[in-house]
């Protein structure tokens, strides 16, 4: 965040991104002893506080995710001041999307919790479980999980869609559809195996790296550099390709080339 705030100018966006990475680690620490002290309190880790406390915990942590990875990606541009150029309807599109993957991973960290402290001998009796009315609430939420991958994926086939379309791509535009692919066969591995925690980490990990890749791809899909919040210093030592696509378009793409 130092190094942010001495690198940029007033109204740069990665002092921002910085910022919030700096609140949302205390935030962190917080929720993180929080869910400690509801553990430690006995006989309440089957709670409502425990699993609340552990979606709180997880969101946080995707939101803290978010800030680090659009913090350096905001620094490796020349001009780091963005606005919106997508259509309200698709803004609000990529809102519901990034929400569901953030919904996925609540009701992912529920589902680890409900097969820790109440594991199966079985597929059978667990997907039977899912289903009663007589199993516990932990439980039965964890039929949410797969209904929230399924909107998430469909956010992502979005994203996908706009920048095959627009011609475009990027590092994580490329690795976004295989690891979802990953994703979603560790998922159904874990369902299958019974969730060992060895590969609930592991579906952890690589659904930390996609959120990241997802949150980098969406911030090319909706932010460019507009003329306006461009500072004359930046604007005489921009690349010669954007000034000229200042002069035709009125603002220019993340990545310094003319955007749709």
């Amino acid at each position: 965040m130092i190094l942010c705030w001495r690198r940029t100018a007033k109204g740069d966006w990665p002092r921002y991104s910085a910022v919030t990475a700096a609140v949302l680690l205390f935030n962190e620490a917080l929720l993180g002893a929080l869910l400690v002290l509801v553990d430690h309190l006995g006989g309440l880790d089957r709670s409502t506080a425990h699993a609340l406390f552990l979606c709180l915990h997880f969101g946080n942590t995707l939101f803290l995710l978010a800030a680090l990875a659009l913090t350096p990606r905001w620094l490796s541009n020349s001009c780091p001041r963005f606005g919106f150029v997508r259509t309200p309807h698709q803004m609000i599109a990529a809102g519901v999307g990034l929400v569901s993957v953030i919904v996925i991973g609540m009701t992912g960290s529920l589902a680890s919790l409900g097969d820790t402290i109440f594991p199966a001998d079985s597929l059978r009796h667990a997907v039977l479980e899912d289903f009663s009315s007589n199993s516990p609430t932990l439980l039965r939420l964890r039929v949410l999980h797969p209904i929230a991958v399924v909107i998430g994926s469909l956010y992502v086939f979005w994203l996908l869609q706009a920048f095959w379309r627009k011609q475009e791509g990027s590092a994580w535009m490329s690795l976004l559809p295989i690891t979802l692919t990953g994703q979603i066969a560790l998922g159904a591995m874990n369902v299958i195996l019974l969730a060992p925690v060895w590969l609930q980490m592991t579906h952890l990990l690589v659904a930390e790296i996609f959120w990241i890749l997802l949150v980098l791809a969406s911030a090319d899909q909706l932010f460019a550099i507009h003329d306006s919040d461009v500072p004359p210093s930046r604007k005489k030592s921009a690349p010669a390709n954007w000034n000229l696509a200042l002069k035709t378009t009125g603002h220019i793409s993340c990545r310094g080339g003319p955007s749709s």
